[in-house]
């Protein structure tokens, strides 16, 4: 059996499900063999996951998103490839509880880190987004990497998605030029314009504290950021900032693509090829994956939904384990997942559920093995 979930977001790690759903199955079937892949799919525990299958942690001190020093970690791995997450420098994380600052937050931190996986000897970055707290369409991390945004004075405009509107003029020319021979993929299950009703300002601010009123300054500053870039490197700039992630993690998909000539793929099929899902499948005859919330969202290129397809691309069986099921039968057969476990049919009470998830993934589990295993 291969477990390949990721997190329970607010209760366990995508490591912790794991070792949870292996003491249940072994408790109930001692003689299965079970097999542990964390998964993630570009967001918050993408890090995680990399070390988990073996890559090697590094540590950077960068500037957090409110400007202060913040400790963030990369993994790197034998070949060179290094996963990046930038919530690690710019997450939401780093902010202290109920304060948000959806105007000024930077992804100054973000390059500083990017730039610290190239000194440590980067041949390939898979750079995962998700969980961020900025909206500055990734100009704080361009600017760590050596671009230049200035105002009409010439000065350095300040950090965040807000003082975008006083940008003047924009030179990447000034860029790590080690850039150029390092392949970037944007990881990343948010396919969102950078700019209009259905961008990084409109769809995603909110959730970073930003009022009615901030949403429009922020996505006024992103179109003005556009259109300085646009004289500055011609009309990609435009073109770049409706493809398909450039929205993501308050438009640091944009900077990403516009400045690193990054690639993008739905982050949950970057990570199945890093962690080298497929050859763990081949040696499984069943696969549990999930999430905290197995909703609609899922079918949208989170974890369990990419983990389901490759398994039934390969002719196996998945089964999910979730927190809360919101999804009805037919939708789950429709993404390859056979069954689904919910925890809240065995503690309804939501706080319990997930205080609790640990040993309740356990009694999940041994329900999977006697179901699986007859």
């Amino acid at each position: 059996m291969l477990i390949a979930a990721d997190k329970f977001k607010g209760s366990l790690t995508a490591v912790q499900v794991a070792e949870h759903v292996a003491a249940g199955l072994r408790r109930a079937a001692p003689g299965v063999g079970v097999e542990a892949l964390p998964v993630a799919d570009g967001g918050d525990g993408t890090v995680d996951a990399a070390l988990a299958a073996g890559f090697e942690a590094h540590e950077a001190e960068v500037t957090g998103p409110l400007g202060a020093p913040v400790t963030a970690t990369f993994a790197l791995g034998p070949d060179g490839t290094a996963v990046v997450e930038m919530a690690e420098a710019s997450g939401l994380r780093h902010l202290p509880a109920g304060v948000f600052t959806p105007l000024t937050a930077t992804t100054y931190g973000t390059g500083e880190l990017l730039r610290a996986a190239l000194d440590a000897g980067a041949r390939t970055i898979v750079f995962g987004v998700g969980g961020s707290a900025t909206t500055d369409g990734g100009a704080g991390m361009l600017a760590a990497l050596g671009a230049s945004f200035l105002d009409d004075d010439g000065d350095p405009v300040p950090h965040g998605g807000g003082p975008l509107t006083e940008l003047t003029s924009a030179d990447l020319s000034g860029l790590d030029p080690r850039l150029a021979d390092v392949p970037i993929v944007l990881a990343s299950d948010v396919d969102n314009p950078l700019t209009g009703p259905k961008g990084a300002a409109a769809v995603y601010g909110p959730q970073k504290g930003a009022s009615d009123e901030d949403v429009t300054t922020l996505d006024n500053a992103l179109t003005h950021y556009v259109g300085v870039l646009e004289q500055a490197i011609g009309p990609r700039a435009a073109e770049y900032a409706q493809s398909p992630g450039a929205g993501a993690a308050g438009g640091i998909g944009y900077g990403a693509l516009i400045g690193l000539d990054a690639t993008f793929r739905p982050g949950i099929e970057v990570m199945l090829d890093v962690l080298g899902f497929d050859a763990a499948l081949a040696r499984a005859g069943l696969v549990i994956t999930g999430e905290g919330s197995l909703d609609q969202q899922t079918l949208h290129g989170k974890a369990p939904a990419g983990v389901a397809a490759a398994a039934r691309a390969a002719g196996v069986e998945t089964v999910a384990v979730c927190g809360r099921l919101e999804l009805p039968r037919e939708a789950l057969a429709a993404a390859g997942i056979s069954r689904a476990y919910p925890l809240t049919e065995l503690e309804p009470d939501l706080y319990r559920c997930m205080t609790e998830a640990g040993p309740l993934l356990e009694r999940a589990a041994e329900a999977i093995a006697r179901d699986c295993l007859g």
